[in-house]
């Protein structure tokens, strides 16, 4: 393992921000984080990074203690973008870069290959605030990962991207697990984490309600989903036993359903009545899990 968060909490005052918090992370991994606005994933990600010291609980790396000390074996890219705007990219970058304990060539040769592969070379000269949202973006992500660090934290990282640009971020954050980074992912973008993440924690009022490998998840989960598209009314699916929540949509109706079992039901009920253009039985999404765990811790 390379991080172990072991029943970490953490209180301002009367307030606690993260509660009995557990989880490890797997080496050379994509992990998502998941929660809310308020979760906590922020105060715990400030821990990890020894900017805030847990009240309770220890958080090591590799088996030791992590703290401020060993901040330049991290990577970070927050949630609120922090670039000096009348800065130009290059020197912001050696800035940064020197702060983690590089030095200038490597910073420029690192530097390089990074605005080669985003296909922006001509950035090193320009200002931050020439530049796009999107852009920007990409600037602070290569500062976040310049000095190759072994753990990686990314706050909602394609928040205000194009999805050309999406396509470009992620296969940059795949091509670094592959290298053998260990990634901690949040975002509030469901199948981003799906795509990407092997094993992950739904946070919700500082304490984990989910958390485990996404495979286990779906499985535990039992409900499954089915997407019928058709060119008939199919609103009397929904008072078929079995069936949980039903959305219609332009081409036909997606149902949730409590068995697998309750697929053949519906496949019957419609069988005779005319074109069916799609019946597949699929997993939840995780979109599915996230409102049905979250939503039920807050009633």
């Amino acid at each position: 393992m390379t991080l172990q968060i072991k029943e970490v909490t953490k209180k301002f005052g009367h307030f606690t921000a993260v509660n009995q918090l557990s989880i490890e992370i797997p080496e050379k991994e994509m992990f998502g984080f998941l929660g809310a606005n308020g979760a906590g994933k922020t105060t715990t990600f400030r821990m990890i990074l020894g900017l805030l010291n847990p009240s309770q609980g220890e958080i090591t790396w590799q088996g030791n203690p992590i703290n401020y000390q060993t901040s330049h074996l991290v990577g970070y890219l927050p949630e609120e973008r922090g670039l000096y705007p009348k800065l130009k990219v290059a020197d912001q970058l050696v800035y940064l870069a020197r702060l983690r304990g590089m030095d200038k060539s490597s910073i420029l040769k690192e530097m390089n290959e990074w605005l080669d592969r985003f296909n922006v070379p001509e950035y090193a000269n320009k200002k931050v605030e020439e530049l796009s949202k999107g852009n920007q973006q990409k600037i602070q992500f290569i500062a976040s990962v310049i000095h190759k660090p072994k753990l990686l934290i990314l706050d909602e990282p394609f928040s205000g991207l194009d999805p050309v640009n999406v396509e470009l971020l992620k296969d940059a954050v795949l091509k670094l697990k592959n290298e053998g980074t260990s990634i901690v992912f949040s975002s509030h973008r469901m199948e981003h984490v799906e795509e990407l993440c092997d094993h992950l924690c739904i946070m919700h009022h500082g304490s984990p309600i989910v958390h485990g490998s996404l495979k286990e998840i779906k499985r535990s989960f039992g409900r499954k989903n089915v997407s019928i598209h058709a060119d008939f009314d199919l609103s009397d699916l929904k008072s078929i036993r079995g069936v949980t929540k039903s959305k219609q949509t332009a081409e036909g109706m997606i149902l949730q359903i409590e068995r697998e079992e309750i697929a053949k039901d519906l496949f019957e009920a419609i069988s005779n009545k005319g074109f069916v253009r799609k019946f597949v039985l699929e997993e939840p999404s995780l979109n599915d899990i996230f409102i049905e765990k979250v939503g039920a811790s807050y009633e």
